[in-house]
């Protein structure tokens, strides 16, 4: 083997070994087990607007999601919007607040994430659920086309994919 493919066997393995390592930062506690998986496809929401730090300049800020969630038979199974919320199809609601993240795949996808959850009721199939991970994500990104203050205010909806995986104690 010369210099160059062991260069590259090298990063190879160093970019698995990452990939690995990131996906350890995502782990919710020992204590936790998955209590259900879910596909989501939809859209996430972003607007044109001024940074906080300089009117002058503008950047795409997130304004939310809009998914429908998807069990693996394929059935609709409930929706993810504002807050983060998830919505069974039962009615049953949980919010989340990231905690842990890492990068996607590719960069036109949005990052992997782990959530603690809160439910908003302990009735239904999000009833107990305490922490969720995003995962397998694809498309979503900021987009690449041009904020600044000539198409301030336009939202732009992008398409994605992602896998939630929802864990309970």
């Amino acid at each position: 083997m010369n210099l160059k493919q062991s260069i590259i066997v090298a990063a190879a393995a160093l970019a698995v070994g990452a990939c690995a390592e990131s996906r350890h930062n995502l782990q919710p506690s020992s204590a936790e087990k998955v209590a259900l998986t879910l596909h989501a496809a939809g859209v996430q929401v972003y607007q044109c607007r001024q940074t906080r730090d300089n009117p002058v300049q503008h950047e795409w800020g997130f304004v939310g999601p809009e998914a429908n969630l998807y069990d693996g038979a394929g059935q609709r199974a409930g929706r993810h919007y504002g807050g983060p919320t998830w919505e069974a199809a039962d009615g049953s609601k949980v919010m989340a607040t990231v905690v842990g993240k890492v990068p996607a795949k590719s960069e036109d996808s949005i990052p992997w994430l782990l959530l603690a959850a809160r439910p908003v009721s302990m009735q239904g199939t999000f009833g107990h659920v305490t922490s969720i991970q995003r995962l397998e994500t694809v498309g979503g990104a900021a987009p690449t086309q041009s904020c600044s203050g000539q198409n301030a205010g336009e939202t732009v909806r992008v398409p994605y994919a992602a896998q939630y995986v929802f864990f309970t104690r």
